[in-house]
């Protein structure tokens, strides 16, 4: 949710680094945009809208400066407007901030400010802080002292850039909202992702919270709130910047389901031998029990986990982090284990921080390195998956239940079986994607009333997963179900106008019983699409098939994924939908 990017030592490009930054940060989720540039004087232009709308703004602009900060902006407080978009001003206009979060307080401050004469221009929270550092330096602070002055009467969550007029340095604080400093030859950087200056340097810095930075032309430094300098080390990006390319790809999001072949071999890379028949994992953990936290995407990855460790003997829950505070707590022994793709999700580092004041190890299973919640968990296991920049996750869901499985082949042991299993996702994946029929499957329902996705066992998260990508991409009304509950509710809704996507693997007990539940729909008028493996004659009674290769139950779960994955986003092609940056959802999500 919105994306912060700052420059210094760019000279004339300053303004082209800023916009280009921006752009690396679209996936995050933003209604209008904005600039403010400091040399000598104070320049900010921002807009409504997209990018392109900011750049139509800047198009001829005389705007010049060698010191900036730029922000894109998803709507919390006032609809997204000229007026509430960031930048945002003092009233002596010298002093520009732009910041992700919410301030709790911004009220009381807001009264206390309008009190003393100030003049207000947005809806915003985040107007006070300008007007905040306006007083400390009317009061005669110099420019750090005064941001650091209005930093420390902030409550709640905040990333912070800020430049004042005739100083050549950009300030920059976070609490509970993450920020990365980026170290070039020549110029420094701070954003709230890594893409926004990857293509200039992959040496960065990851600021934890009640921390403050200041960058400046000749030197950057980290220090804590009292001011006190904190020697921090200097990490290496190891992806490259093409990585947050469309590759030939008409979206991220297609370019993204193309890579899971190439992110699941990383997720397995140097963790799985063939040879000794074994996994291992850089993380410590033997858990009498365990206990998942996350939200949306990374929450049916999770119920996946909740799956494969209940089948291994050992106890499993998964609760919605935003839930979690009234769940039951962690027993002795257990494991809470945060499932977010991002590291920076709002509700799950909540619920984390929750287990560990309820005296819990915590896990943090996720994809960012040196993000929030590899840095306040006891340990953690990365995904490897590489940036994602869809909205809708896609590539990070196969390998956050690859990674999960890993865990639990780990603490378990692995046969021979599982070891073949793993060797052959990879292939199957490529396989889903060189043969699938998803794009003749969207067309043949499109228009329909809504669409139903069910399964059982493993097939279930996924087809709550299915639905979730489905309604994200393409707007249309879509709802998974255990297959087992259609005849207790669902089946009201079922017409000849609502396709079903029934997930049918094996030919189990399991594969059997949905099987029956597919023939209670056909029953009622309703089309059916089968993913399956073929080992079922579920085909028998499907109006349309998409087949996955024979495999192991827990991996064909992955593969049927895939090829919702696909109906989602041919679907929503073909609507014409936004796909990368689907209306009102953001992909970081730092707001609780």
């Amino acid at each position: 949710m919105c994306g912060i990017v700052g420059c210094v030592g760019r000279g004339e490009e300053t303004l082209s680094t800023l916009v280009h930054g921006l752009s690396k940060l679209e996936y995050r989720g933003y209604d209008s945009a904005g600039v403010a540039l400091a040399d000598g004087d104070l320049d900010v232009v921002k807009r409504a809208g997209e990018l392109d709308d900011l750049r139509a703004a800047l198009d001829g602009d005389s705007l010049s400066g060698r010191v900036g900060i730029g922000h894109t902006r998803w709507s919390t407080h006032g609809p997204p407007t000229d007026a509430n978009a960031h930048p945002h001003r003092d009233c002596t206009e010298r002093v520009a901030v732009v910041h992700n979060g919410i301030i709790e307080n911004y009220e009381d401050l807001k009264a206390d400010l309008l009190e003393a004469g100030h003049e207000f221009r947005s809806d915003t929270d985040t107007e006070v802080v300008p007007h905040l550092v306006e007083d400390r330096l009317a009061a005669g602070d110099d420019p750090e002292a005064a941001v650091r002055a209005a930093v420390s009467r902030l409550e709640g969550s905040y990333a912070i850039a800020v430049v004042v007029a005739g100083d050549d340095r950009v300030f920059a604080a976070r609490e509970d909202s993450p920020l990365v400093l980026g170290l070039g030859d020549d110029a420094y950087y701070l954003a709230s992702d890594v893409p926004a200056f990857r293509e200039f340097t992959d040496r960065v810095v990851y600021l934890e919270d009640g921390e403050f930075a200041v960058i400046s032309a000749d030197e950057w430094r980290v220090t804590d709130d009292e001011g006190r300098r904190i020697d921090r080390d200097v990490d290496t990006v190891e992806w490259s910047p093409e990585e947050t390319g469309k590759s030939g790809y008409d979206h991220f999001m297609l370019k993204e389901i193309h890579e899971q072949p190439r992110s699941l071999r990383q997720c397995l890379r140097e963790r799985v031998s063939e040879l000794a028949g074994s996994v291992s994992l850089d993380v410590d953990v033997d858990p009498d029990g365990v206990q998942f936290v996350a939200c949306g995407t990374s929450y049916h990855a999770a119920l996946c986990g909740v799956h494969l460790f209940q089948q291994a003997g050992i106890p499993a829950q998964a609760f919605l982090a935003s839930e979690y505070a009234t769940s039951p707590p962690p027993v002795d022994g257990d494991l809470v284990v945060g499932v977010t793709q991002s590291g920076e999700t709002a509700d799950t580092l909540s619920a984390l921080r929750e287990a560990k004041r309820r005296g819990a190890e915590t896990l943090a299973v996720t994809n960012v390195v040196g993000s929030s919640v590899s840095r306040e968990c006891d340990q953690t296991l990365y995904i490897r998956a590489g940036p994602e920049i869809g909205v809708a996750a896609t590539k990070t869901f196969s390998s956050q239940v690859v990674a999960l499985a890993l865990l639990v082949l780990s603490l378990t042991g692995a046969s021979r079986h599982d070891i073949a299993a793993l060797r052959d996702l990879p292939g199957n994946v490529q396989q889903v994607l060189d043969e699938s029929d998803a794009e003749e499957i969207a067309r043949a329902y499109e228009g329909s009333d809504a669409y139903f996705f069910i399964g059982r066992g493993l097939q279930f998260p996924v087809s709550l997963e299915g639905a979730l990508k489905f309604k994200e991409i393409s707007y249309e009304h879509a709802e998974g179900f255990a297959a087992g509950e259609l005849k207790h509710g669902p089946l009201a809704l079922v017409t000849e106008n609502t396709p079903v996507f029934a997930l049918v693997t094996g030919d189990g007990e399991q594969a059997r019983k949905t099987i029956g539940n597919v023939k209670e729909v056909e029953a009622r008028g309703a089309p059916v699409v089968a993913v399956t493996d073929g080992k079922s004659d579920v085909h028998r009674y499907a109006d349309h098939v998409l087949d996955i290769p024979a495999s192991d139950q827990r991996t064909a779960a992955i593969l049927a994924n895939v090829q919702l994955q696909l109906v989602s986003y041919h679907a929503a092609a073909l609507l014409g939908r936004s796909i990368d940056k689907p209306r009102n959802l953001a992909k970081s999500v730092t707001v609780e």
